[in-house]
């Protein structure tokens, strides 16, 4: 079942952001470093136009060193573009995004052409915690759970460097599948709108390739090799079996085990883990978009045909 969530504050927000952005210079994208593609909004693309971007990966403390390398080394080779991974709870690493924007924007800085950014991200990304780490100051609402921040926000970084910040906002129609439960494992979608157990299914079914040994650590799988080619109920099955979530008569309460999963990949108790690469991301986007391209044709057929349809006679004759 594809994950679909936008309520509608997420509406204001993208009309906020096409007003916002004719006052712009440096657009950031917080993105959650264990699912780049899947947390970019293609949406973005269309609102802020030619704006100068900077890709931020965030929680990439949370995420596969190398691939997180590799992400950032795609994003840079993008026109007007400049990437950077961060944790934004870290001070340090935080000040470095002001830095970043300034050089993409090199001709703006001084009272007279201060530097305005608008940052933007998907639900839950830490927006509102990097906010706070950057001003040293609770500025900004935080939470676990999506939608947290709901209106718009200015803080001044500097006396020429101001930071606006918007909800979290996704998009009408999530094209990937896939897109939809990376982003409801991270916690990006409201928990009305996904199922966990379902949820928990897909995400052992990315990481048990490329991550076994972190899941045969994490919840004492025996035979590693194996765990590539089970199959995912078994070792959602075997996972709750291994972490006390049984039930009378011996079953596998097959939800708490979706649950401790979810739970251990936002945490980061599983290890670090990155969901996808460019590559495939590449790939599964233009594979969806090709269905949808299909799915459109046909649907366009279908109301062409019905408009030549014979309309039949009340009457019977």
């Amino acid at each position: 079942m594809a994950i679909q969530w936008f309520p509608g504050h997420m509406n204001v927000t993208k009309k906020a952001i096409a007003e916002r952005i004719k006052d712009i210079d440096v657009v950031i994208e917080l993105l959650d470093a264990r699912l780049p593609g899947s947390s970019a909004n293609p949406m973005l693309a269309a609102l802020t136009g030619q704006r100068h971007k900077l890709k931020v990966l965030n929680k990439q403390d949370l995420a596969d060193p190398a691939r997180t390398e590799a992400w950032l080394a795609w994003y840079r080779a993008q026109a007007a573009t400049g990437a950077i991974g961060l944790d934004a709870s870290e001070t340090a690493p935080a000040q470095r995004l002001i830095k970043a924007c300034r050089e993409l924007v090199p001709q703006r800085g001084g009272m007279d052409k201060p530097v305005r950014v608008l940052i933007c991200g998907v639900p839950n990304v830490g927006k509102s915690t990097l906010m706070n780490t950057l001003v040293g100051r609770k500025a900004a609402k935080t939470g676990d759970e999506a939608g947290v921040t709901r209106i718009e926000q200015r803080i001044n970084l500097a006396n020429d460097f101001y930071l606006f910040d918007t909800p979290g906002m996704l998009w009408p129609k999530i094209l990937v599948e896939k897109s939809g439960y990376h982003l409801a494992a991270s916690g990006a979608v409201g928990r009305n709108a996904y199922d966990e157990t379902e949820t928990a299914l897909e995400l052992i079914h990315s990481i048990k390739g490329t991550y076994a040994a972190a899941l045969a650590e994490r919840y004492k799988l025996d035979d590693v090799a194996a765990i590539p080619a089970t199959h995912d109920d078994v070792l959602l099955t075997e996972i709750g079996r291994k972490r006390g979530a049984v039930m009378s008569g011996g079953r596998i309460d097959l939800q708490k085990a979706a649950e401790i999963v979810l739970n251990d990949f936002r945490s980061g108790a599983i290890g670090r883990i990155t969901l996808e690469t460019p590559e495939t991301f590449t790939t599964w986007l233009a594979e969806a978009k090709a269905a949808e391209a299909e799915r459109q044709r046909q649907k366009l057929a279908m109301k062409k045909a019905g408009r030549h349809t014979p309309r039949k006679d009340p009457r019977g004759l």
